[in-house]
């Protein structure tokens, strides 16, 4: 059998196909660096939304334990001195003073850990809100 070639015939590309093809090229290879560079960016707000949040869970949980402490601490002074008490009058006045020393102790200890969550809040979402600002700004 015999074999059949097929020969392309010399067919020239025309400038303009040649020039828009170069261009389509060019704008992929734009477009591509701009998306790496915002996804390296975005990368960066993570890793320092995390970092953030880390210490921020760190500061917050420190402040809840010194809360604890302070508050086991009381109970146990306000147990001793009840069981110190002379009289029910003694016990009954004592019970009162420790019942409004400890609100006021609890609502500043719930105010400040309220104020450090906001905190801790605002500041982790930094790194993102400005990075969205940033990449998703309408140029």
């Amino acid at each position: 059998m015999a074999e059949t070639k097929f020969e392309m015939p010399g067919v020239e590309v025309p400038e303009m196909m040649r020039s828009f093809a170069e261009k389509s090229v060019q704008q992929a290879k734009d477009n591509y660096t701009k998306f790496k560079s915002a996804a390296d960016q975005a990368t960066l707000a993570f890793e320092d939304t995390y970092t953030t949040a880390s210490k921020g869970a760190a500061e917050f949980n420190l402040k809840a334990l010194d809360a604890l402490r302070t508050n086991v601490n009381a109970a146990f002074d306000y147990t001793r001195e009840l069981l110190a008490a002379r009289t029910l009058a003694d016990a009954v006045e004592l019970s009162s003073a420790h019942a409004r020393k400890q609100f006021e102790v609890l609502s500043a200890q719930t105010r400040e850990l309220t104020e450090t969550a906001q905190k801790i809040a605002t500041q982790t979402a930094e790194p993102l809100t400005a990075s969205v600002g940033k990449n998703f700004r309408v140029q």
